[in-house]
């Protein structure tokens, strides 16, 4: 997962913007479709990373009924990984199926005791 810091500054989601409460530490947001088989496997990763750490939260969102965020966060394709600290703001990022071990390894940038 890669650092994304394109608009001057880490960009910030709020829970309006994703639809759902942001996590107390953290938010693991992927952006998803229908059709999308490697978005049930990165679902499953997510949700069990989710599970793993106390105050992180899975978020997935249908990409095609959200085009203006998708647009604005410039998703390319699905699955995409958003991590996002307690504020709502982008640390990392990854497109394609994320590895279980990179998403962890992420979240290390994001939580904060």
């Amino acid at each position: 997962m890669q650092e994304r810091d394109d608009r001057g500054g880490a960009a910030r989601l709020s829970a309006a913007e994703i639809g759902a409460a942001l996590g107390e530490r953290a938010t693991l947001l992927q952006f998803s479709s229908a059709f999308c088989q490697p978005c049930r496997a990165t679902r499953r990763t997510l949700a069990e990373v989710a599970g793993m750490v106390e105050g992180v939260a899975h978020v997935e969102i249908d990409a095609e009924d959200h085009l203006a965020l998708v647009r604005e966060l410039e998703v390319q394709r699905t699955p995409t990984v958003l991590v996002l600290d307690a504020e709502g703001a982008i640390v990392r990022r990854a497109a394609g199926q994320p590895r279980k071990a990179d998403v962890i390894a992420a979240l290390g940038a994001a939580v904060r005791d």
